[in-house]
């Protein structure tokens, strides 16, 4: 399993995270629906600064304008192609496992 930080630039990976963000576009828009996946990790000079660096995957679902289980704070596994756009590491139409938290 590939961490998000160690993602190819182009290539297949397999990843896990946690759902940061996700975008629903306007009905007017073509269905798309994105998710912003993180990892947290402390850097080398992080700890100096007091804080933690979060490494970032978008996750892109081509036709559908939400997709269940998946909001922010959800766990995922997912695997696909990884491409650049926008400056940012996305997996467009990614296989997706959700990781479910053990109740306490």
């Amino acid at each position: 399993m590939t961490e998000i930080s160690a993602l190819p630039v182009r290539g297949r990976a397999l990843c896990c995270g946690t759902v940061h963000s996700v975008t629903i576009l306007p009905p007017g828009e073509p269905p798309q629906f994105s998710a912003i996946v993180t990892d947290v990790d402390d850097a080398v000079d992080a700890p100096k600064a007091g804080r933690k660096v979060n490494h970032r995957v978008r996750l892109i679902w081509l036709g559908r304008r939400r997709v269940p289980g998946i909001g922010a704070g959800t766990e995922l596994r997912f695997e696909g192609m990884v491409s650049i756009r926008d400056g940012l590491p996305t997996v467009f139409n990614p296989r997706y496992e959700i990781i479910g938290k053990q109740e306490t």
